[in-house]
Order: C-alpha cells, then sequence, then structure tokens
C-alpha cells in the first residue's frame, strides 16, 4: 500500500464538503486534500423538491428575530444548544458567502433577501432559488475550491479510518480504477459523506448516493438520534420529492393490483372530501408527522398499505380524483388555487398554472406526466440523526470531524431547510477547528493489516430495513433484523482489492455497520416513555437517552469579546 500525507483531508464533495475545504484553503492550510469517490455524485448535486429551501436568520422584512431566537427555534429536547447555537451565529456570514459566490437568492428591488415560512418553523426564514438551490450551491463552492487549487482525489473511495492513541492518524481508501488500497497520513478528517441513503430500499436519495457513516462508527465515534429520520411521498422512477405543487395540484391517487384492478384507495378509505383536502395538504405537511395522523399524514399510512398488499400506487394528473369539484374543496385550498389561477379541469392543467416547470423536470428525466402516471411510495429522504458532535462538529474521536447531513445535529423537528445551513455552517466551524487545532501528522508506523469484510445481500438487508424500520416500526422484526445483521458482522472474510466484489463488500460493511446502530436507536425508543426528552445517544449498538447540553451563557460585552478575540488571532 502505497502512502501520501495530507495534515487535512475532507471527504465528500457536496455542499459540507467543499465549504470545508474552500474555508480551510482560504484560512492558510497549506497541507490539504479533498478526497471523494465522484465529483459530480451525491445528494447535494443530484436531488431537489418543488420548493428547494435554505433556511437561515431572516434578512428582510419588520419581523424580530436574532441569533438567540433563531437558537432557541433550532434548541428542541433532543437538539444540543451548543451546535444550535453556532448553526445560528453562523447562518448570516454563510448564507452572504454564497450570494457573494454567485448564488442566485431573490431579492425584492430595495435588496432584502425575502422569505417564506417553512414546516416546524414560526418565522419566514426560508428562502429559494427553485428545485436545485443544492446544486447551484455545490457548483459555486466548486467554482472557488478550484480557484483556490484545491488538490483533489477523485474516484476514491473512503474504507477505513486508522486511529491511535492521539486520535485521527490515516485514512485508507480505495482506488477502483487502480484495484488498490492508499494510505493518506493525515492529522485532522472531516467526513462530509452525507446521510446513510444506502440502509433502505425505498429512498428519495439519488442513486449516486449512499453515505458511509459506518466510517465513523468503525472508528468510535458515537451517533445521536439516530432513529429520528424524515420519510414522504416520493417517486421512484426518477427519484424526486413530491411535495408542494405536485400536491397542490390535486392529482388521483390509485392503486393498480396484479390483475390490473385499479382503485381510488384514498377516496374509499377516507371519503372524498377528506381525500380532497388532505392531499391538498401534503403540498404544506410532505413529511410524515405522527401528530399528523388524524390529518394529512393519513396518506402516508394508506400508500403504504396498499404497497403491502402487493398493490402499485401511482399519481395520476390526467383525470380528477373521485369528488373533485372547487365547491368541495376547504377554503385554503381553493383560495390557493384562485391566487395560481389554477381552479382548472384537470390536475395537469392546475399543475402546469401552478408550476409549469415541476412537468418539464420530469420530462427531461423520461416521464411525460401528461401522458403517463407516476409511480410512488413513501421513501427515507433525510436522517435527521447522525454522528455525535460537538460545538466544532468534532467527534468523540479525536480529530475526526463529520458535518452536512452525516452529523447528527437536527432532531425530531428540524424545519425544512435547516440542512442547507447546517452544510455551511458545520463545515466553517469544523474547517475553523482543525486548522487551529495544532495536531500534526503522527510519524508513528501503523500496520497495513488486510480489509475483513463481510458477506451477504445487501439488497436483502436493505427491503427488511424498509419493511420493518421505516416510518412505520416493528419491534420483533427490526429484532430479528439487527440479530442478522450483528451475526453477518461478526463472520466477515478476508478480503484483497482485486476482487471483483470488493467494492460491493466495502458498502456492504458500511450498511451493516450503520444498521446495527440505527436498529439499536430505534429499538430503544420504542421502549421508552413517549415524548422522552433528551439526546438518544448510540455506540457499538448500545443506545441511551442522555440531556441535550444547554445553550451556552454566552459573554456579549464587546470589549470583552474583542480582547479575547485579539489575543487567541496573534496566538
Amino acid at each position: 500500500m502505497r502512502e501520501i500525507t495530507a495534515r487535512t483531508v475532507v471527504v465528500g464533495s457536496g455542499c459540507a464538503g467543499l465549504n470545508a475545504a474552500d474555508t480551510l484553503a482560504a484560512l492558510g492550510e497549506e497541507s490539504l486534500l479533498l478526497v471523494t469517490e465522484d465529483m459530480n455524485a451525491g445528494t447535494s448535486r443530484n436531488t431537489g423538491s418543488d420548493k428547494q429551501t435554505y433556511y437561515k436568520l431572516s434578512l428582510s422584512g419588520d419581523e424580530g428575530d436574532s441569533v438567540g431566537a433563531l437558537a432557541s427555534d433550532l434548541h428542541y429536547p433532543d437538539v444540543n444548544g451548543d451546535t444550535a447555537l453556532c448553526e445560528a451565529a453562523a447562518s448570516a456570514r454563510c448564507f452572504f458567502k454564497l450570494c457573494a459566490l454567485g448564488v442566485p437568492f431573490p431579492t425584492n428591488e430595495y435588496g432584502e433577501y425575502v422569505g417564506y415560512q417553512t414546516d416546524h418553523d414560526v418565522r419566514r426564514r426560508a428562502t429559494s432559488v427553485g428545485p436545485l438551490t443544492s446544486k447551484l450551491m455545490t457548483e459555486a463552492l466548486e467554482r472557488s475550491v478550484r480557484s483556490r487549487h484545491v488538490p483533489i482525489l477523485d474516484h476514491a473511495f473512503a474504507a477505513r479510518v486508522v486511529t491511535g492513541q492521539e486520535g485521527v492518524a490515516a485514512l485508507d481508501v480505495y482506488l477502483p480504477e487502480e484495484k488498490q488500497m492508499m494510505r493518506i497520513r493525515c492529522a485532522n478528517l472531516i467526513l462530509c459523506t452525507g446521510g446513510p441513503a444506502h440502509i433502505y430500499q425505498d429512498r428519495v436519495y439519488p442513486e449516486s448516493h449512499h453515505g458511509m457513516s459506518g466510517l465513523a462508527f468503525a472508528a468510535g465515534a458515537q451517533g445521536a438520534n439516530l432513529d429520528c429520520w424524515q420519510y414522504g411521498l416520493a417517486s421512484v422512477g426518477f427519484r424526486w420529492n413530491l411535495s408542494g405543487s405536485y400536491q397542490q395540484a390535486l392529482p388521483r391517487y390509485i392503486s393498480v393490483d396484479a390483475e390490473g384492478v385499479e382503485r381510488e384507495f384514498l377516496a374509499d378509505a377516507l371519503g372524498e372530501d377528506a381525500a380532497l383536502n388532505n392531499t391538498f395538504l401534503k403540498g404544506y405537511q410532505w413529511p410524515f408527522d405522527e401528530s399528523r395522523l388524524a390529518g394529512s399524514s393519513q396518506v402516508d399510512v394508506l400508500v403504504k398499505r396498499e404497497n403491502d398488499a402487493g398493490r402499485t400506487v401511482y399519481l395520476d394528473y390526467l383525470h380528477n380524483p373521485r369528488g373533485y369539484g372547487p365547491e368541495r374543496l376547504s377554503s385554503e385550498a381553493r383560495g390557493y388555487l384562485d391566487q395560481c389561477g389554477a381552479l382548472l379541469d384537470t390536475p395537469i392543467a392546475r399543475l402546469a398554472a401552478i408550476n409549469q416547470p415541476a412537468i418539464e423536470l420530469y420530462r427531461s428525466h423520461g416521464i411525460d406526466l401528461t401522458q403517463e402516471r407516476l409511480e410512488i411510495r413513501v421513501c427515507a429522504q433525510h436522517h435527521n440523526g447522525g454522528i455525535a458532535v460537538d460545538a466544532h462538529w468534532q467527534t468523540s474521536v479525536p480529530g475526526l470531524y463529520v458535518c452536512g447531513e452525516a452529523a447528527g445535529t437536527f432532531g425530531r423537528k428540524r424545519p425544512g431547510g435547516t440542512a442547507l445551513n447546517a452544510t455551511q455552517a458545520g463545515s466553517l466551524r469544523a474547517a475553523q477547528h482543525a486548522f487551529h487545532n495544532g495536531r500534526r501528522v503522527s510519524n508513528g508506523l501503523w500496520s497495513h493489516t488486510a480489509m475483513l469484510l463481510p458477506v451477504g445481500d445487501a439488497a436483502a438487508f436493505r427491503r427488511d430495513m424498509t419493511r420493518v424500520a421505516a416510518f412505520q416500526r416493528d419491534v420483533m422484526g427490526m429484532e430479528r433484523l439487527k440479530t442478522a445483521v450483528e451475526r453477518a458482522l461478526s463472520q466477515p472474510q478476508a478480503a484483497e482489492p482485486d476482487q471483483a466484489d470488493f467494492m460491493d463488500r466495502l458498502l456492504l460493511n458500511d450498511l451493516l455497520l450503520t444498521q446495527r446502530e440505527v436498529l439499536s436507536a430505534m429499538l430503544y425508543a420504542q421502549q421508552e416513555e413517549r415524548n422522552a426528552v433528551g439526546v438518544l445517544m448510540t455506540g457499538q449498538g448500545v443506545s441511551r437517552r442522555v440531556p441535550a447540553r444547554p445553550m451556552p451563557e454566552r459573554d456579549l460585552w464587546f470589549e470583552h469579546v474583542w480582547k479575547k478575540f485579539r489575543e487567541e488571532q496573534h496566538g
């Protein structure tokens, strides 16, 4: 195994990884390397929604807002106060950096960044550049990274974190084109690998994204709130969230059995009026939420029930749902469609009036909503838990940082769009700390041990995870799956980089390591009292609930802060 050295290594080329690398380069880190499996892969660059949201401090209007208010809203009972405060404090700074890099967030004629209210929030903090906000962010950050001449190791798969008594010592990567391993000696490792998408079969994450949380778990890092996920309706041919306009246009929900028999199952189960109005509400209330089980989240449950019965579920934009008529809509739904000029005769006409690009998006991926139905499922969309980190996004392993969706800083009631702010704030904090922490690359001799990897059917583990441990959870099923996962992990076999299945086994190992921790957290949460308070910590398949770290007491007297800041700047 050949070796190279870089004091700080960033893994991942999405919004978080690129911002970490860009920040380190701007600070003056001369020994820096960005490692990515594929520069053009990942969720940041290849996903979106009806109106992909960036959540930040309010920057318009007359409503009051502050760092403290934003931090308080982020600091739910299962979110640590220090990370919430850091995300709030860095919000405006990170947002304006993106604006300066050319991300076209809209302003009014006076320069205000006008916002809107998103789910789980009380203020109009959200903004958007359209359905591909994170893609434009990623492209802008990549331009900056390349302009700073940051070294990039593309087509390299992070396979193993090497640790010693002082924490991180190296990263072993697999080079698929060469079928070889390479060791990168480093003092700091910033993992920005996204949510662990590959543990589920039904997921809206793009096919180019799988996540690598197992890297951190194998290195000894703990998980936080791993039971907390966001699930929602999505198309499966082309993976895309079906929120916003896709629901407000009031399509027809149908299921088709093996004999081709169609049913409008929402109307059958809920009645025609309730089916219409709950469909409209899914536009605003897209994620499954158990508090809405009497309302819009019934739609998710009923879709899953049809799938479990072996029926295929579709959205049909060509025909109205049974009983449709403007007079049968709620005042909210009717008023919205009227304002949009969308009180029209068919769902596809209504969708075109509300959001014509929503139709064009699917057409660009070979799906014509004016001619065909859209197959859907309830899919995993976002992990609200992740690897536990401190206020510098450092894990319990010295020198190992985790940023973006892979970090466990969100909690159960994550405001929509928080994830994009977190990619920027967390990677800023990690880069600053890594640059100043004084860690040096170790000169120790670390053995190049062979990889011992499990063997098994990854697709079967993913199917079982979707079946028993998604938005509906089966305790006995999860216990059986966890036992199977642990059995597979306990029987690894030697693997060589030149074997045809080496990459598949690396992914399987990561999948199993992550499933073990997630299942542990889910089983613990199922056995707790309802609405238990605190952060659910998990490591090595064992979970426990601990109090969330409080909001820090902070000194806001300018002269004190200025003096401390100058002392830190000058050593």
